[in-house]
């Protein structure tokens, strides 16, 4: 089961296309309601959630994606039970995907110590520890996989979907939706 941690004001993009791209290459995936049942986005794009926070099972959990824009990473920051799940993921080697300023969270719990991450420009202070990669778009080291803004939704997609699903998964879903770059 992948998580989509869904808090009010996140990044319809962010959220959307990594969605997406798992759906179709055949992965469960749960939006989770961390600010309500509907949420709304950056932009008042409003999404409804499958669970809420309370009823995310964090053993069956094989992947926790955190979608970036703001105030939505500040909402899933606020929240203690984000903090536990995020925690509780990179612990159990359990896949933790983060966009955009959503890095952050995981830089500030000490997670990306060590580790090779990107983020949105403007957040790179807060990824304490890790080896920031300025001009990559996505990168996976480990089982944290993050990268760096919008632009990057899909091959964030792709990425996730690769980790979970392997590279076919990933072929056949760019060939059904024409992307050929």
């Amino acid at each position: 089961m992948v998580y989509v941690l869904m808090a009010q004001g996140f990044e319809e993009t962010e959220a959307i296309v990594p969605i997406d791209i798992l759906r179709r290459g055949g992965v469960p995936v749960t939006l989770v309601g961390v600010t309500g049942g509907i949420v709304g986005s950056t932009r008042g794009v409003y999404i409804k959630t499958d669970i809420s926070i309370d009823e995310v099972t964090p053993f069956k959990m094989q992947m926790l994606v955190l979608p970036g824009g703001q105030p939505g990473v500040d909402n899933l920051w606020n929240n203690a039970s984000v903090r536990d799940l995020v925690e509780y993921a990179v612990k159990e080697g359990k896949k933790l995907a983060a966009i955009c300023a959503a890095p952050i969270i995981p830089g500030r719990l000490g997670l990306l110590d060590g580790k090779k991450a990107v983020c949105y420009p403007s957040c790179r202070d807060e990824l304490a520890g890790a080896e920031v990669l300025p001009n990559t778009g996505v990168v996976t080291d480990g089982n944290i996989t993050t990268a760096r803004a919008a632009a990057d939704a899909f091959e964030f997609g792709f990425r996730l979907l690769k980790e979970i699903a392997g590279e076919q998964a990933v072929n056949k879903v760019k060939a059904a939706i024409c992307y050929d770059r």
